[in-house]
C-alpha cells in the first residue's frame, strides 16, 4: 500500500470540524482557519455540534426504530466518539457498519472506527465519494454488507464541497441504486438559506484555503430525496428533526436559533 502523506500545513476540512468541536486530530492551520471562521460567524460551533446531534438521532432512529441493521457512511471524518457505529450498536448489537474517506489522516485512526460489537461488523474503506464503483467494489463493502437486506447510507455534512461539476445528487443516486427496497437516505446538506451573509463569509474563510462549497436551497436539498419517501418531519433544519427523539446526550434543539444553523437534515426511505 503507497504510503499517504498528511499534509499539515494546509487547513482540511474535517481537521477544521475536529477543532471547532473540541477534538484534538488537528493541527495549527486548523485551529487558524477555525478561528477565523468563528469570527466571521460566532455560531460555527453551534451549528457544527447540532450537525453532529442530528447524526446520532438519525442513526438512533434507523437502528431502533427502522430496524435497519447495515449502514454505509460516506465521507466519515476524523473519528469523535460516540461514533456511527457506537450509536448503532447500542441500539442494535448485530449492526454493521462501512466507512468510507479518502483522507490519510481518517485511515490512520480508522482503529478507532472498527471497535466492534462481537455481534456486529466494521469495516473502513479508503475511497473517494465521487468514485461510486470503487466504494461499492471494495472488498470491505462486499464482505461486510449483505444486499438482499435494506442499508441505511449516511452522508452527513459532505456534498457542500461538492461543486456542481461533480453532481452530488447523481453521485448520491449511484450508490444508493444498487441497495434494496426499504433501505434508507440519511443527509445533512449546508445552506445560506437563514444567515446568508455569516454563511457566506464563512464559505469565503473555506474557498481561501482551497476548500470552496456549494451551498443549497431547500429545493436543491429535496433533489437528493427525490423517488424516496420522507420520514416525518421531512426535511428540516438539523436542530428541527424529532429534536425530542434523544437519550439526553444530545440537546433537543430548544434554545438553538434558526439563523444559527446552515444545515437541512432528512431521512427517506427507499420504496
Amino acid at each position: 500500500m503507497p504510503e499517504h502523506r498528511i499534509d499539515t500545513e494546509s487547513a482540511h476540512s474535517a481537521r477544521i470540524y475536529d477543532y471547532i468541536l473540541g477534538g484534538d486530530d488537528n493541527y495549527p492551520a486548523d485551529r487558524r482557519a477555525g478561528d477565523a471562521m468563528c469570527r466571521e460567524w460566532p455560531a460555527l460551533p453551534v451549528h457544527m455540534r447540532a450537525n453532529r446531534d442530528f447524526m446520532h438521532r438519525a442513526v438512533r432512529y434507523l437502528a431502533a426504530e427502522a430496524g435497519i441493521r447495515q449502514f454505509l457512511d460516506i465521507g466519515t471524518g476524523i473519528p469523535t466518539s460516540p461514533n456511527l457505529h457506537e450509536i448503532a450498536q447500542a441500539a442494535a448489537p448485530d449492526a454493521r457498519v462501512v466507512y468510507v474517506d479518502n483522507d490519510p489522516l481518517v485511515l490512520s485512526l480508522s482503529k478507532d472506527l472498527l471497535s466492534s460489537t462481537p455481534e456486529g461488523g466494521t469495516a473502513y474503506v479508503e475511497a473517494d465519494m465521487r468514485d461510486p464503483a470503487a466504494i461499492l467494489g471494495a472488498p470491505g463493502f462486499r464482505e461486510t454488507l449483505d444486499l438482499s437486506e435494506p442499508v441505511a447510507l449516511t452522508v452527513i455534512a459532505i456534498v457542500h464541497f461538492m461543486l456542481d461539476e461533480h453532481d452530488a445528487v447523481g453521485i448520491v443516486r449511484r450508490l444508493l441504486d444498487p441497495l434494496p427496497s426499504g433501505s434508507c437516505l440519511a443527509m445533512s446538506v449546508g445552506t445560506a438559506d437563514f444567515a446568508p451573509d455569516e454563511v457566506g463569509r464563512v464559505a469565503r474563510e473555506y474557498a481561501a484555503r482551497g476548500m470552496p462549497m456549494r451551498l443549497r436551497t431547500l429545493p436543491e436539498a429535496a433533489e437528493f430525496f427525490e423517488g424516496l419517501d420522507l420520514v416525518e418531519p421531512g426535511i428540516a433544519q438539523v436542530h428541527k428533526w424529532r429534536p425530542n427523539r434523544t437519550d439526553g446526550t444530545e440537546k433537543d434543539g430548544a434554545g438553538i436559533r434558526d439563523e444559527d444553523i446552515a444545515m437541512y437534515g432528512a431521512v427517506a426511505r427507499k420504496p
